[in-house]
């Protein structure tokens, strides 16, 4: 008798998996496809974005070396970072606005350079390090003759002992207070920069340099 009701049981199983199968078995072909047709999708999203990433490297690298090369060639990496800033991601578009920003400032085209930085500065998407050596850079580039006070906006939130650059910000707070005749302000910051071990061997020699010139 279990041998009998054990067969009865598997027929009524098969019954009902042939009525699911003919009632749901067009949804189920679609919801297979879906997933086959977004498994291929997103492989070649990351396939064609692996490649796109080894393309823009590739022109970095080619304009970097460019750059990095005679003195008298340099501006010829100009186009290439330009290209890159223009359609790459944010981690080689803001490497290649700061390049292409330092080429501006060296060809003379300040405003041109300040444009770059301020553009990196304020970028949300951009890297933190980069966007606080933008604002440094914009900042010593109008140390002579920019407004000072939207000069020490720039450098004072760099001045922080964790920011990287707050041994060159501190210089750069020095260089403005000489330039505004306040010797003493001048003085504090550069003690305090001569003093510093965690700051760069140039910047402390700088530091003590300008220190003995103002009797310090």
């Amino acid at each position: 008798m279990p041998d009998i009701f054990d067969e009865v049981e598997e027929d009524l199983r098969a019954d009902r998996a042939r009525r699911l199968l003919r009632r749901y078995g067009g949804l189920m072909v679609a919801a297979v496809l879906v997933v086959i047709v977004g498994v291929a999708a997103s492989q070649a999203w990351r396939g064609w974005r692996a490649r796109d990433a080894a393309r823009v490297a590739t022109d970095y690298i080619a304009a970097m070396t460019i750059a990095d090369g005679a003195e008298a060639g340099r501006q010829g990496a100009a186009p290439g970072f330009a290209k890159v800033a223009g359609e790459s991601s944010a981690g080689y578009a803001t490497l290649a606005r700061l390049r292409l920003a330092a080429l501006k400032a060296d060809s003379g085209d300040l405003p041109g350079a300040l444009a770059l930085w301020d553009q990196v500065a304020r970028d949300d998407a951009a890297d933190r390090m980069l966007r606080d050596l933008a604002s440094l850079r914009w900042a010593m580039h109008q140390i002579d003759k920019g407004d000072p006070a939207a000069v020490a906006a720039r450098l004072r939130p760099l001045l922080v002992p964790e920011n990287p650059w707050h041994s060159l910000a501190q210089e750069g707070e020095a260089l403005l207070a000489l330039r505004q005749g306040d010797e003493a302000g001048a003085r504090d910051f550069l003690k305090r920069l001569a003093a510093d071990a965690t700051a760069p061997d140039g910047v402390r020699g700088r530091a003590n340099g300008l220190l003995s010139r103002l009797g310090g």
